[in-house]
């Protein structure tokens, strides 16, 4: 198996709810949800960076796929971490984000290796790490 990941997906809630936080809050780019012909098949994909997608799909849809039971998680359960290139950006994240409906969590502050980061949660309660950590910057314009 090669070490990649190329689509992160996210339970959710409410698939509008989430095109729209995503798509209008964040900026994110998507076609919209597409595959509403199909039973369960209601996903919208987003492109993150060259090779990755992020998918949302209603966590009935995942449960109906998967045969697990549905159940709602945790935000521990992981986070997704957004990189960034100085602290001006972390602060520009934030705002967007509380603004666009998400919950912050931990208002962003100096860490303890040296970077400088906030975390908030997505309408669904998915957590999410603004950062700018000075040894993984992202490259220009991928930020």
């Amino acid at each position: 198996m090669q070490p990649r990941i190329t689509v992160i997906t996210l339970g959710v809630e409410d698939l509008e709810r989430a095109v729209a936080f995503y798509r209008d809050g964040l900026g994110f780019s998507t076609d919209g949800v597409i595959g509403t012909e199909f039973e369960n098949g209601a996903v919208a994909f987003f492109d993150l960076q060259h090779g990755l997608r992020l998918a949302l799909w209603p966590r009935s849809s995942m449960a109906a796929d998967t045969g697990l039971p549905l159940r709602v998680g945790g935000p521990l359960e992981f986070t997704l971490g957004h990189n960034v290139l100085s602290k001006a950006e972390v602060d520009a994240v934030m705002q967007q984000a509380a603004k666009a409906g998400a919950t912050v969590v931990k208002a962003a502050a100096d860490t303890f290796y040296g970077g400088y980061a906030g975390y908030f949660t997505d309408p669904d309660g998915h957590l999410w790490e603004a950062v700018y950590n000075p040894q993984l910057l992202p490259e220009a314009g991928t930020a």
